[in-house]
């Protein structure tokens, strides 16, 4: 399951007016773009996240700064480092996931599949670790 977590390279014109990078729903996303949100002004230590999806697939496109994102399936932890406006970590429903090591000033931008549903989310890790289990 960790192994469907993907780094997608977005498309990146260079300008000399300066470059552009851009997402499309259903072309760059495996999904239709419900939501858009981003994360910023996070204190030095904060560790954002926390929680896996039942239905919400997203990708994470740190836009300045830098974080890690650390995805667990109940087996196996994978850190990927983001620092790069024109690569996006894809994660589907199913992972826990938490970003940590944020940088002075990080602006991220996640895009998901789904409108907020607070239903939606496993915020327990023994609980996650619990339903992964029973579904095996």
């Amino acid at each position: 399951m960790i192994d469907s977590v993907e780094l997608i390279h977005l498309p990146k014109i260079l300008d000399s007016r300066g470059n552009l990078s851009f997402i499309e729903s259903e072309n760059h996303v495996p999904f239709e773009i419900k939501r858009t949100y981003w994360i910023y002004d996070v204190p030095g230590g904060e560790i954002r996240g926390g929680h896996a999806f039942k239905e919400q697939e997203e990708l994470i496109v740190v836009l300045s700064g830098s974080l890690d994102v650390v995805i667990f399936d109940g087996k196996s932890e994978v850190k990927y480092s983001l620092n790069r406006s024109y690569n996006g970590l894809y994660i589907p429903k199913g992972l826990w996931r938490h970003m940590e090591n944020f940088a002075t000033n990080t602006l991220a931008l996640i895009v998901s599949n789904t409108v907020f549903n607070e239903q939606d989310y496993i915020r327990d890790k023994q609980k996650y670790i619990k339903i992964i289990d029973d579904d095996k």
